[in-house]
């Protein structure tokens, strides 16, 4: 990749900067901070399942059943398919970024640097040698690493509780020690390791949710053990939708916002592990598209099928669930699934589930500590962290950015107390409504670097492109800011005002402007780069040519040819 039909002063920058006296940036790391190298050990399949296993966990298994005793079965699918056309524009947004720059130490808080804030190769020599970290950068970084850290916690804890399904007789810290050492020894031994054991995890979950909408079309035809064809009874008694709040049209309108306010939950931080697992992917400009394309198309189906299923087998003030819902809500017995299994007269199933449901909580735990600790390495050798969390050991693993995630994900011993899981569902919820803004930050960074490679001419050089941009970028943008700001909606209804869901609800939004506007003032930095000056060039040529000497094998028989399909 060349520089012609860039700015003039984009030329002087990189000229003044490859006569700087400290390492040059954007030489195929994030910048030039001394450290060890991560590896590209991660292949096709290893990135799309470790997407897959993230996003596929207990908000699908466990916690749609709780949308569906608030609000109905119809508001439930309505809701994640609405959700998935989100989704969807967030994942080709990332795909775009990640396949045109997949240096080594990419994440979204990088690209969210480099194309909205000064980017820290540029603002080396423009604005002065790493002289103060850029605003949303330390947002993302105290943001996005708490997210992965308390989302790390949350499968732990759902993982150790869906244990006690079957023995209360051994105390549950007990359980989380194991999930928690199993998972750490996952992330520290290698990459090509953890892509290996996520596959294999994520490949469970993924037969057991075929298996599941199967066995969901069975019990429609009536093909269970006691031949009682369901069909859509469940959608005519009680009755396709919930109202909410209010009676009549507003109200099954809100459950239909309700469901789609909760079915982000399931979804966040999900997309951005693609671009976290881009920086160690093997042939990126390859592999990346590939996951992308496929990523959404197979989740969709999952989760849409998924939600259909659970409202034909289940009803939504059916006893179980209305008690499951009640007691915990992370626990198996919760779980719509399983109920719709019991209910069908299935003797054994349920426990089936139950594993399976286990190996789902724990793969999840697994990715987010791979996300979470990828991160913080992103920022270290960006030098918006201590340079420390860039350290890697000869494997290529950041051990202490491994290290540092994994002890923030230990705060699920708070769970081993019902006051502690108080606090923990505050954490958890917060969390949830700071992806939703960290969305919105992502989105506004794709519409900053579009902007500047159109300026530069360079749109047409883009390795892959996504249908309808920037229109479904904008879309997405209006979306996620709706539901963001809408979130805690339901406290503002007479009767339903309480202090702590009012905070849980909104607090992370003063939390995001007292640090985005306290560090703008504390060290004077710059507002939006003009779309002029932002670099979309520094870094790619290692790319590029890295690209050029790839060659994939062409398969030379069936076999082949359907293994290449499904890496």
């Amino acid at each position: 990749m060349t520089v012609s039909g860039t700015p003039k002063a984009m030329e002087e920058a990189k000229i003044e900067l490859q006569q700087t006296d400290y390492p040059p940036v954007w030489k195929g790391e994030v910048n030039g901070v001394n450290a060890g190298q991560t590896h590209r050990g991660l292949t096709s399949r290893h990135i799309q399942f470790l997407a897959l296993g993230g996003c596929i966990g207990t908000g699908l298994f466990v916690g749609s059943g709780a949308t569906l005793s608030t609000v109905g079965p119809a508001p439930l699918f309505m809701g994640y398919l609405a959700m998935s056309t989100v989704v969807w524009a967030i994942m080709n947004v990332l795909g775009e970024m990640s396949t045109y720059m997949p240096v080594k130490g990419v994440s979204v808080p990088y690209l969210v640097n480099r194309f909205t804030e000064p980017s820290l190769g540029f603002a080396d020599t423009i604005i002065g040698r790493r002289k103060y970290l850029a605003s949303i950068g330390v947002i993302q970084l105290i943001g996005v690493r708490y997210s992965f850290s308390m989302l790390i916690a949350s499968e732990v804890t759902a993982a150790s509780l869906v244990i006690e399904y079957w023995t209360t007789e051994v105390p549950v810290a007990v359980w989380i020690t194991i999930i928690l050492a199993v998972i750490l020894i996952l992330n520290i031994i290698a990459v090509s390791f953890f892509g290996e054991a996520e596959f294999w995890f994520a490949s469970i979950k993924i037969i057991t949710i075929i298996g599941l909408i199967i066995l969901g079309i069975v019990l429609f035809f009536g093909g269970g053990p006691n031949h009682d064809r369901l069909g859509f009874r469940y959608w005519n008694n009680p009755g396709a939708f919930k109202p909410y709040l209010v009676d009549g049209d507003t109200g099954r309108f809100l459950a239909f916002w309700t469901a789609f306010i909760k079915s982000g939950f399931a979804f966040i931080f999900s997309p951005e592990l693609i671009t976290t697992a881009a920086g160690e992917a093997a042939s990126p400009r390859r592999n990346i598209p590939k996951a992308t394309r496929r990523f959404i198309y197979r989740l969709m189906a999952f989760y849409i099928l998924g939600t259909l299923v659970i409202g034909v087998t289940v009803a939504y003030n059916d006893p179980n669930l209305l008690s499951g819902v009640q007691n915990s809500s992370s626990n198996a017995g919760a779980s719509p699934f399983v109920i719709g299994i019991q209910n069908a007269g299935i003797k054994g199933l349920n426990h089936v589930i139950n594993a399976a449901i286990l190996t789902s909580a724990w793969s999840s735990g697994n990715s987010w500590l791979f996300a979470g600790s990828r991160t913080l390495y992103s920022l270290a050798c960006a030098g918006q962290a201590p340079k420390i969390f860039a350290v890697c050991n000869r494997k290529g693993i950041p051990y202490v950015a491994v290290l540092c995630t994994f002890a923030i994900g230990c705060l699920s011993y708070l769970n081993v107390s019902s006051s502690g899981a108080n606090v923990f569902y505050w954490f958890t919820n917060i969390t949830t409504v700071g992806g939703f803004i960290s969305w919105i930050v992502l989105l506004i960074a794709y519409l900053r670097f579009r902007g500047a490679m159109q300026f530069n001419g360079m749109l047409g050089r883009l390795p892959f492109k996504t249908p309808l941009q920037p229109y479904t970028t904008y879309y997405a943008l209006l979306i996620v800011s709706l539901l963001a700001l809408t979130n805690g909606y339901a406290v503002f209804f007479p009767g339903n005002f309480t202090a702590s869901g009012f905070l849980v609800s909104y607090i992370v939004f003063a939390i995001f402007l007292a640090l985005y506007l306290g560090h703008k003032l504390w060290f004077r930095t710059p507002w939006l780069m003009k779309v002029s000056e932002i670099d979309v060039v520094s870094g790619v040529d290692e790319i590029d040519r890295m690209t050029e000497e790839d060659q994939e094998r062409v398969p030379r028989n069936w076999l082949e040819r359907f293994w290449f399909w499904l890496a």
